[in-house]
């Protein structure tokens, strides 16, 4: 079973990127990719990522099984929208995750916005996407140590592992935290090899971040060379396993 960690739905205000359902499904099917974790874009305001919101978990009731989805409100909404929003997200939409991003939302993780988000999650019981490299340094790995140190009971997964400038900080921050999983998208295979080595492939996920990328990211797993064990636990039952999707 492939489990894309990492997908899109809804347009990004930030990075001015549509991210289609169409482009969703076809790259889901054209790479025998059997779920989908999808977040909306980069929004600013409440009413447009209520919508984005909205359309995932319609795509989730029409692909059941296939989508689930990932909230992604602006930690700088108002503390009471913030929480209400991720809260109907989880209670209601049955949504399995939350996204932080430093750099689109302006945010560090250690400061009250971003607390906010992991303050949020761990009541909630769910696992927390933190996006790392491009935006430093609100988005260097190593800013995320002293936050899952200090919120053990939650699974915090870095998303891009720190881009290939900044690998290793992430693997640095998986060794020192038991609770900080990696998802690999836009990491080099030989890269991925490592973090298999230095922390296990029950802490590394398969990410594509973008429909037309899932192909390649699929392609540096497959020729990382990795074990059975090891390809099956990337590629899908450690994503499984974190978002607690039924794993096949």
């Amino acid at each position: 079973m492939i489990v894309d960690a990492h997908s899109h739905l809804g347009y990004d205000y930030v990075f001015e990127e549509n991210f289609t359902a169409e482009d969703l499904k076809a790259s889901m099917d054209g790479n025998g990719i059997d779920a989908s974790v999808v977040q909306p874009g980069s929004v600013l305001d409440l009413d447009t990522v209520v919508a984005q919101h909205d359309a995932i978990a319609a795509l989730s009731k029409g692909m059941e099984g296939r989508i689930y989805g990932m909230a992604n409100p602006n930690p700088r909404l108002k503390a009471g929208e913030y929480r209400r929003e991720l809260e109907r997200c989880v209670k209601d939409l049955g949504f399995v995750g939350v996204k932080l991003h430093p750099l689109a939302h302006a945010i560090n993780v250690n400061q009250s916005a971003g607390r906010r988000v992991f303050e949020a999650a761990s009541d909630l019981g769910i696992p927390v996407m933190v996006h790392t490299g491009s935006g430093i340094p609100w988005s260097l790995p190593s800013a995320l140590i002293p936050v899952a140190k200090e919120f053990r009971n939650l699974k915090v997964i870095l998303a891009h592992s720190g881009g290939p400038m900044f690998s290793s900080e992430a693997v640095l921050a998986a060794q020192l935290c038991p609770n900080v999983y990696l998802e690999t998208s836009w990491i080099p295979s030989i890269t991925i090899k490592s973090f298999v080595k230095s922390v296990g492939a029950d802490r590394i996920m398969f990410g594509s971040d973008h429909g037309s990328n899932a192909a390649t990211e699929l392609v540096k797993f497959r020729t990382a060379g990795l074990g059975r064990e090891e390809l099956e636990a990337c590629l899908g039952r450690t994503a499984a396993a974190v978002f607690k999707i039924p794993f096949r």
